[in-house]
């Protein structure tokens, strides 16, 4: 069901002198094992309109997939809890600054790569730098999320990784709507965002961005996974 902004958040933004409404979609809590095509067509397909632009959260979608672990099944080796210590820590997510997040970013992007995206920030952040572990660990490491107590049970137990294949999701959902809207997987936090993958261009990527920018979907429990962005 569609309604209202979420606490705090506006519901109409000026991007490149346009406005656009963002109108959450307030739903149930998908579980592992749900459908995602009979979730959206349970939630979306009545909302959507030709010309506009559904954005789902990844994290639905990597729920779909199966690619959430409950916590207490994350048996990390010592090299996580090693680099684990070293991660900054937010008030918007606990990232990659627990045991179990930094073994399953081990598992997905190889240990190589986040010794070396490891060693790099490392040095780089002495200097004043900051982002490159990310930057070059990579989408699949940026997009685990761990768990925090704002965070809709079980997924306050629970670590959910990227989810796999997401231009090719978008795809799938902008013909299971009927073709006249676009679709966009977004990783967006309290922090900024990206898009993991859509049907938009790559200056529709960038414009999403903006709109999307303060988050509009929020990060607690306020369950809207899925947004419309609007022509206003």
């Amino acid at each position: 069901m569609s309604g209202g902004a979420n606490a705090g958040k506006a519901l109409t933004v000026t991007v490149e002198g346009a406005r656009y409404d963002r109108i959450p979609i307030r739903t149930r809590v998908v579980m592992p094992g749900d459908d995602l095509d009979a979730f959206i067509r349970e939630y979306a397909s009545a909302e959507v309109a030709p010309g506009d632009t559904l954005f789902v959260t990844e994290k639905i979608v990597a729920i779909t997939q199966g690619r959430s672990f409950m916590v207490a099944d994350i048996q990390p080796r010592r090299l996580a809890f090693f680099l684990a210590k070293y991660v900054t820590k937010t008030p918007y997510g606990i990232g990659l600054g627990m045991p179990e997040t930094m073994e399953m970013a081990l598992r997905e992007c190889g240990t190589p790569r986040i010794l070396f995206a490891a060693a790099v920030a490392a040095v780089t952040k002495a200097f004043g730098r900051k982002g490159d572990f990310y930057r070059i660990a990579g989408d699949k490491a940026r997009a685990i999320d761990g768990p925090t107590k704002h965070t809709i049970p079980p997924y306050n137990q629970a670590v959910v990784l990227g989810p796999e294949r997401p231009r090719e999701v978008s795809q799938h959902l902008r013909q299971l709507l009927g073709g006249g809207c676009d679709v966009a997987v977004v990783d967006i936090n309290d922090l900024g965002g990206n898009i993991l993958g859509s049907t938009l261009d790559r200056a529709g990527e960038h414009r999403l961005v903006a709109i999307l920018r303060d988050n509009p979907l929020g990060q607690g429990h306020e369950s809207t996974p899925l947004g419309i962005i609007r022509a206003a």
